[in-house]
């Protein structure tokens, strides 16, 4: 057992310990080398429970933060599920470990070229899309999950659009110093909606996020 083998399974053992509870997602977890997608600098940090930082101003985020946004959009085996911001690419590699066909947009050219290159480095068939995040992907509506991996003002209208019916929308909502995880699912009575406090992203940036 290698290093990084024996530190994200130590990793895993503390987000058991933290409450996440779906063991198909702490097997995920298991499998993607997180050490992959950080920065050379910060490898030796790699499985450490917290964000670290990426180019452009951006972070890779803390694996309990992956852990428990994938547990709450509760993908299952042919989920399609469309990701808000790519980042390093951790997100949809964890999403891809449990059989979810994967569609991510990044906004960012150096981190959208960036994790194109780690997805074919290391196995995984996800389709990326480089520009605006909030406005979605139309073409492959309707998502069993949409996941917004930075913070919004307000839930983008058109990713509610492109929500399928049993489908859950999971993203940050609040201030950009601080922000809830909201969970809505789109149920045939019309929307339901929980929130999560005690979360912080990035700014979610587009026509329907923050303007800078």
């Amino acid at each position: 057992m290698s290093r990084f083998d024996e530190e994200r399974r130590e990793l895993v053992q503390q987000l058991r310990e933290r409450g996440i509870t779906d063991e198909r997602v702490l097997e995920a977890m298991a499998k993607v080398n997180r050490h992959e997608f950080v920065r050379q600098p910060f490898q030796n940090r790699a499985y450490e429970d917290t964000a670290l930082p990426l180019a452009a101003g951006q972070t890779i985020s803390q694996p309990y933060t992956v852990a428990f946004m994938t547990q709450e959009i509760a993908p299952h085996a042919g989920s399609k599920i469309l990701e808000i911001g790519t980042g390093s690419g951790y997100q949809a590699a964890v999403l891809a470990e449990l059989e979810c066909h994967v569609f991510t947009i990044e906004r960012q050219m150096e981190l959208f070229l960036a994790a194109r290159k780690t997805f074919t480095r290391c196995g995984y068939k996800i389709q990326t899309r480089y520009g605006d995040g909030t406005i979605g992907w139309s073409e492959h509506a309707p998502y069993d999950g949409i996941m917004v991996t930075a913070a919004a003002p307000q839930i983008p209208e058109t990713l509610l659009k492109q929500l399928g019916v049993g489908g859950r929308l999971v993203i940050p909502i609040g201030d950009k110093e601080v922000q809830s995880v909201v969970i809505v699912q789109n149920t045939p009575e019309g929307y339901t909606r929980r929130e999560v406090a005690g979360f912080k992203f990035v700014p979610l940036i587009g026509k329907q996020g923050w303007n800078k």
